[in-house]
């Protein structure tokens, strides 16, 4: 997923994305009820791409419905959809496959460079 697929606007003032990020699991329950659906989505897909952020935004993103995420980022909010349904388990597995072959790919790459050096 591309990076400007991301909207750099937060969709909630800067004291709520804070209190959001320092929260517990209860408190940022009861705080995300406060917030409307379509905001939500928007904030999950906001906090979903950004890398310190990531899992918040799947958090947020499971409290919002298919086709409110689908509305405010289309193929990424459904794919933030599937994800915040995921076990962390299985998203865990899913990233740590991810991850082996990028770094495997670059240390290939580097290989190559280094060796076209010489």
């Amino acid at each position: 997923m591309a990076p400007d697929l991301y909207d750099d606007v937060c969709p909630v003032p800067l004291k709520t994305l804070g209190t959001l990020y320092r929260a517990d699991e209860l408190a940022l329950t009861e705080l995300l009820d406060t917030i409307p659906e379509a905001t939500r989505a928007r904030l999950a897909v906001y906090l979903y791409g950004r890398s310190h952020t990531h899992d918040l935004g799947i958090m947020v993103a499971s409290t919002c419905e298919g086709s409110v995420l689908r509305d405010a980022s289309g193929l990424v909010g459904g794919i933030l959809y599937d994800l915040s349904r995921q076990s962390l388990t299985k998203r865990g597995d899913r990233a740590s496959s991810k991850m082996s072959i990028s770094l495997a790919g670059s240390r290939a790459s580097s290989r190559s460079i280094g060796s076209a050096a010489h």
